[in-house]
């Protein structure tokens, strides 16, 4: 795991508060986005494709710190859009830090290098530096030639200068796992502190849906990324719980919990989580909380929700699950994913609505009943 002892020790405190206070619901991570202008239009990407008078607006100062301290979330990380591009983000990421909050300052870093000079080194301040892969792999999936070497050319000189810096990295299909595996080999030799590893949410307003992983392809993915690094005999900093890892190669039966990752953006408070942009908002935390019917999203519960296995749904439910089963987190810190066997069963779906095109991209590749069917076929062939 890449996370500090500091940092963990912290957000362990946090829960065994939120526990004591008998609170059901509680967030590990606000997620805080200030603007969704960018300097870049990745294929994956649907959050510039709102309109240029929404694009132009900012979260201003006094609204972020505000929705710190409504929902108080140990961890605290800064998307866009591009960050950077908004003005006031020096004086939003010192106060932040002044309420002992861990920041990620999420980036593609095409400005990190000018703007560096306006922040300080603190163990409560990272750069999470957007890389999906090595060179040929990031180019492509940012869609412009030269980032990748100017984000690494960036990532360097914030090392050097004694700052936190992780690298935030999105999987999707033809993903090909020793390629994978050598950049995570890339970044720990580039000192990174670690790496946050996701598939990719397939946006629905993303310019390009053939880019997003089904469900089953995920699992096998992180299978196979996983042994690729056993054969390395490499060991990588993910900034996950054992768990989550455990989950995202398949061996879990997690449902999302989206009140582990609230955001709040331009709009107000966004129901039920960072990935899905049209369930509407609302005007506070404690709104969010009692508005938002929660039973309504997740694994077979709503279909735009069927092939997600990103960290801000299912990491809260993983944490939660180590801290309900604490030999079993340290068993599978120990021994690392569950590598080969079959999936663990998925939950069942019952939500009513039919599928429609608009609400399920055409790639999808559950593991329901036709994969179970599947399953069986394949173990009485081999």
């Amino acid at each position: 795991m890449g996370i500090p002892a500091i940092q963990q020790y912290s957000i362990a405190k946090y829960i065994i508060g939120q526990k004591l206070k008998r609170n059901d619901k509680y967030p590990l991570v606000l997620m805080l986005e200030p603007l969704f202008q960018c300097n870049l239009a990745c294929s994956g990407c649907g959050k510039i494709e709102y309109p240029k008078d929404i694009l132009k607006q900012r979260l201003s100062l006094e609204k972020a710190l505000q929705a710190v301290d409504e929902c108080d979330a140990p961890v605290v990380s800064i998307p866009g859009g591009e960050p950077l591009i908004h003005k006031d983000m020096p004086d939003i990421v010192r106060g932040i830090i002044a309420r002992k909050k861990f920041i990620y300052l999420c980036t593609n870093a095409i400005l990190m290098l000018k703007k560096m000079d306006e922040y300080e080194p603190s163990p409560y301040f990272t750069w999470s530096v957007h890389l999906d892969g090595l060179q040929e792999e990031h180019d492509k999936s940012v869609c412009q030639d030269g980032i990748f070497e100017k984000a690494t050319e960036a990532i360097k000189a914030a090392l050097q200068r004694g700052f936190r810096v992780t690298v935030n990295c999105t999987l999707f299909a033809g993903e090909v796992p020793e390629r994978v595996a050598a950049f995570f080999d890339y970044c720990m030799e580039l000192g990174v502190e670690g790496i946050t590893v996701s598939p990719g949410y397939s946006y629905e307003f993303a310019p390009k849906q053939d880019v997003f992983l089904p469900r089953n392809k995920s699992k096998q993915l992180f299978r196979d990324i996983f042994k690729a690094g056993q054969q390395r005999r490499r060991k990588w900093a993910l900034n996950h719980s054992s768990l989550y890892l455990d989950f995202l190669a398949g061996n879990q039966s997690y449902q999302c919990t989206p009140w582990s990752n609230v955001t709040y953006n331009i709009f107000g408070w966004q129901k039920p989580c960072y990935l899905l942009v049209d369930e509407g908002y609302a005007d506070s935390y404690q709104a969010l909380l009692d508005e938002t019917e929660w039973e309504n999203y997740g694994t077979g519960r709503n279909p735009k929700c069927d092939n997600c296995m990103a960290h801000c749904g299912y990491e809260g439910t993983a944490v939660n699950d180590a801290f309900r089963h604490p030999l079993k987190a340290l068993w599978t810190s120990i021994r690392g994913p569950r590598l080969s066997g079959e999936f663990a069963p998925e939950l069942p779906v019952v939500y009513k609505k039919q599928r429609s095109e608009h609400a399920l991209p055409v790639h999808v590749d559950i593991p329901f009943a036709a994969d179970n069917e599947s399953q069986n076929s394949q173990k009485k062939s081999a």
